[in-house]
């Protein structure tokens, strides 16, 4: 279930309309993230992934400041010092980015948390965290998507078109999920010389949570939209 473009449309009007009202640093940065659209956080992740040269999923001061402006973050330095102390909770000089995206992600009730879990669950069959492309491919339902149904695209492109929703670089979205290794990453695979970067297609719960925040944030709060979520959901990945 990828979200719709009228799901996306109002995510981002939304979204904006929040922002300019925002006065905490960290509903600021949530707002100008979902005012991106759905992959918006995603995107977030990454930009501050790039200066995590050691994979120990911390950054520093200088890191933090480096990958919110290279995010391109309409923060003051005040407020990048205040969100920074605020998740430096031991005075280490250093935080960890998996909880600092866990907090700028939307808030989701317990009921969305859970069908997001299981149908993660689903697809992860090794149970590691992550799934790859073939993964998704065996379980991503699109009977029930509109333009399946109206004849206006066929399984397969649908299926690519979800695909590339979690991809944030439109230059190199091919409906492919990539996690791009450098030789320096610890979880790089093989030793071949001259070293080539590795591409690994891969989808980890934390990416799928944070896309599937900005599409419950789409959606209007309460018994409703959670059940509406639920729907959407159970028809997608057949749970």
């Amino acid at each position: 279930m990828a979200a719709t473009a009228r799901q996306e449309k109002d995510m981002k009007e939304k979204a904006t309309r929040a922002m300019n009202t925002a006065k905490d640093p960290l509903d600021k940065l949530r707002q100008q993230a979902l005012a991106r659209g759905s992959t918006g956080i995603i995107s977030l992740g990454r930009a501050f992934r790039i200066f995590d040269d050691d994979g120990n999923k911390k950054l520093d001061y200088a890191e933090f400041k480096k990958g919110t402006e290279n995010y391109g973050a309409q923060l003051t330095k005040q407020e990048v010092d205040e969100l920074f102390g605020r998740f430096d909770k031991d005075g280490s000089g250093s935080i960890g980015f998996e909880e600092f995206l866990c907090a700028v992600r939307p808030p989701m009730s317990k009921a969305r948390m859970d069908i997001i879990g299981k149908a993660f669950k689903k697809m992860d069959k090794t149970g590691d965290g992550v799934v790859t492309s073939a993964d998704l491919k065996g379980v991503y339902n699109v009977k029930q998507h509109p333009k399946y149904q109206n004849g206006e695209l066929t399984e397969e492109q649908i299926f690519k078109e979800f695909l590339s929703s979690f991809e944030t670089n439109a230059a190199t979205r091919d409906g492919s999920i990539k996690k791009c290794l450098s030789p320096f990453d610890s979880d790089f695979i093989g030793q071949q010389w001259p070293i080539y970067t590795v591409c690994v297609y891969m989808l980890s719960i934390q990416e799928f949570l944070n896309y599937y925040s900005a599409v419950s944030y789409s959606l209007e709060d309460g018994k409703v939209g959670d059940n509406y979520f639920n729907l959407m959901m159970t028809n997608a990945w057949n749970l």
